[in-house]
């Protein structure tokens, strides 16, 4: 299962994310109980990793009471790719001069066609 990898992230991924979420905090800001957050997660609509042993979410995957539209579909393509969930974060959260910007500022301004291009490059 991809829930959440038992690993800590390298401390240049982590800052990369910025802000962080716990599970419950996450599934406060969307509106949900904390049980479907692991739903989200396990279905790969949503991404935790573990930090200080405790599954965290980045809040820049969160928006206005939603997951960013595009997000599922990209971490399923990462997926695909043969990403494990840390170099998922590194990769969303990495400047991209072609975007410009991150591929998760893409995703928030809804240029997530661009995003998914890019992301079904890497597993060729």
């Amino acid at each position: 299962m991809h829930a959440t990898v038992e690993s800590a992230l390298d401390p240049r991924t982590d800052a990369l994310a910025g802000e962080w979420l716990s599970l419950g905090e996450a599934a406060e800001r969307l509106g949900i109980k904390p049980n479907r957050i692991k739903q989200l997660i396990s279905e790969h609509r949503l991404l935790a990793v573990r930090r200080g042993g405790t599954p965290m979410v980045p809040a820049a995957f969160i928006k206005d009471g939603q997951v960013i539209k595009g997000l599922p579909g990209t971490l399923t393509l990462l997926s695909d790719a043969g990403y494990d969930d840390a170099e998922t974060i590194r990769w969303l959260f990495t400047a991209d001069d072609t975007l410009p910007g991150t591929p998760v500022e893409a995703l928030t301004e809804n240029r997530g066609t661009e995003v998914r291009r890019r992301a079904q490059a890497l597993a060729f």
